[in-house]
């Protein structure tokens, strides 16, 4: 693949019309940590917030995070000690003023969470307890529920959203999917840099519900904040629930918004193994079993970790992702095995109980036998660049959470950063748009029409694009592997409104499956680009870092919506 002009991709979704129109100061688009955060700093500060969920409150990736939140919070720990292993986790490509911001901030948001009624497992004395994952020096995750932190951090933050539901400052839209971010102004440029003007000024969206909030519509706000999550529908099996279509990246790309570290996924090592029959979302065995002493293991019971990394099984976990994929290589086998027998019984069934229970419910006693794992799609460490108040380079679009790249991670991100990423840049964007909204800076504006043409995606496709998305973009690639899955993702229709041979209309399934695709392509076009191994992108034909790519790869549409990247 070549490293001129990419394709010509679409800058608006086919939808019918809106049907009805809302006003708000203020749009946050997400209910997991990130956008729960925003939204109750923003409430605070603005006239009217409109929360836009794409299913229930509590249905956010946030739910699914098991291990824990990372913060220093022992005395004995530091943050320049938290730094240093997260700048070591991120191959050389973390941003260090963003990450200094992470590790100095993020105790008292930690705090600040816990004042609002999360509640994390305790030690002897009374403590928050602490434990260890992979890439850390010291035990500072914290964790609640064993192993059910995601869902604990969820349950507080929406409690907090649900006593001030009927506070006329806040409305919440559950069962909303945002189809475009509206901008004010023709699109020109690099992402509305180069004098075009745009900034955006509201949302179209569709409600599956009753009343006013019904069919297709569109809020308009001087501020939208995206919390839209990840990408894991991208692939053919991701520890991601299966909303997490990429949506939020792929309407900032279609607004004009600059892009970045797109090509470094995050493949998490030990997820449990169904066979290869499985897709869609599959459970993932926490990095914190591990943490407590669990081995990795071949399908011949060979230990394989501390031949690879001084850290063994602690190792980042890129590391591990790695040379898990080789050693299935090397025995031909589809898995490994993840041993915690030596654990026992009683302490594996109080600290995992989540996992425990899955485990139980696929008929695997792991307090008898190896549990067999693979490593799948998890995290994306790419999204909407922004900068450290979460600002895009769309006037008035935030991104916060696991859809922005404020480049804290880099090429691989550091275990159980991601809650905290999300609660700390959410809370400094709030602020922002706060401080920005009282300053007059954040104005209502009028939505432009958009050229470029619009994308429409048949929901029968996603199989298929998911299924050689993970063939050749996955753990390990080549340029022949990216360069066949460009050539197939631009062989599926985008245009399946304007053809009566494709089956499609315009709806949920189609519009996901529209950004699913567009972020296939958009991927694998930067992995393509960056010729090197670094972090989660590993390539086979070239195998070893490079410093002339110690850079970040950028891509934007321009004028007539040809994909750009340097």
């Amino acid at each position: 693949m070549s490293a001129g002009p990419g394709p010509r991709l679409a800058r608006s979704l086919a939808a019918p019309a809106p049907g009805w129109t809302a006003e708000a100061d203020a749009i946050v688009v997400g209910s997991g940590i990130a956008g729960l955060t925003a939204a109750l700093e923003l409430r605070t500060h603005v006239p009217r917030v409109l929360l836009v969920t794409k299913g229930r409150l509590l249905s956010g990736s946030t739910v699914w995070a098991q291990g824990g939140i990372a913060a220093a919070l022992d005395p004995s720990d530091s943050p320049e000690a938290h730094l240093a292993d997260t700048l070591v986790a991120g191959g050389g490509l973390s941003n260090p003023e963003a990450a200094q911001v992470l590790v100095t901030e993020g105790p008292e948001r930690v705090r600040e969470l816990v004042a609002r009624g999360a509640v994390f497992d305790k030690a002897a004395d009374g403590d928050i307890a602490l434990t260890r994952e992979g890439g850390h020096h010291a035990d500072r995750i914290a964790h609640a529920g064993g192993d059910a932190t995601g869902a604990e951090i969820s349950r507080a933050l929406v409690a907090q959203i649900e006593a001030v539901r009927h506070d006329p400052g806040i409305e919440v839209v559950e069962n909303a999917l945002v189809l475009d971010v509206l901008t004010t102004a023709p699109l020109g440029g690099r992402g509305g840099s180069k004098g075009s003007g745009a900034r955006a000024c509201g949302v179209t969206l569709h409600v599956r519900g009753t009343g006013s909030r019904d069919g297709v519509g569109a809020v308009l706000a001087p501020a939208v904040v995206l919390a839209t999550g990840g990408i894991g529908q991208v692939f053919r099996s991701s520890t991601n629930p299966s909303g997490a279509t990429g949506d939020g990246i792929a309407a900032a790309l279609r607004a004009g918004a600059v892009l970045g570290d797109l090509e470094f996924v995050q493949f998490h090592p030990t997820v449990l193994w169904l066979g290869t029959g499985a897709k869609g979302q599959v459970p993932l065995i926490s990095e914190a079993v591990r943490g407590e002493g669990a081995l990795l293991l071949d399908v011949d019971g060979h230990r394989f970790m501390p031949a690879v990394h001084e850290m063994a099984e602690l190792a980042p976990r890129d590391v591990v992702a790695h040379a898990i994929v080789r050693q299935m290589a090397a025995t031909g086998a589809d898995n490994v095995l993840l041993d915690a027998r030596h654990l026992g019984r009683e302490f594996l069934r109080t600290r995992f109980p989540t996992i425990n229970r899955r485990l139980l419910e696929a008929g695997i006693d792991w307090s008898e036998e190896p549990v067999p794992v693979a490593p799948a799609q998890h995290y994306h460490s790419g999204g909407v660049v922004t900068d450290l108040d979460g600002r895009s380079s769309v006037d008035g679009l935030y991104a916060v959470g696991e859809v922005a790249c404020t480049g804290v991670h880099g090429a691989n991100r550091l275990a159980s950063n991601s809650l905290l990423e999300g609660l700390v840049f959410a809370s400094r964007a709030a602020r922002d748009v706060a401080a920005r909204f009282a300053a007059g800076e954040l104005r209502p504006g009028t939505p432009a029409e958009r050229s470029g043409g619009s994308a429409l995606v048949a929901a029968a496709a996603r199989s298929r694009i998911q299924k050689v998305t993970s063939a050749g973009s996955g753990v390990i690639r080549s340029a022949r592997s990216l360069a066949d899955v460009d050539e197939r993702l631009a062989a599926v229709r985008a245009d399946a409104h304007r053809t009566t041979e494709v089956v499609a209309e315009p709806q949920a399934a189609e519009w996901e499956t529209t950004n699913v695709h567009q972020v296939a392509r958009i991927l694998t076009r930067a992995a393509a680009l960056r010729e090197e191994t670094r972090g989660g992108h590993y390539r086979t034909d070239f195998p070893r870092p490079d410093e002339a790519w110690k850079r970040r790869v950028r891509v934007w549409l321009d004028d007539d919506g040809v994909l750009q990247a340097c």
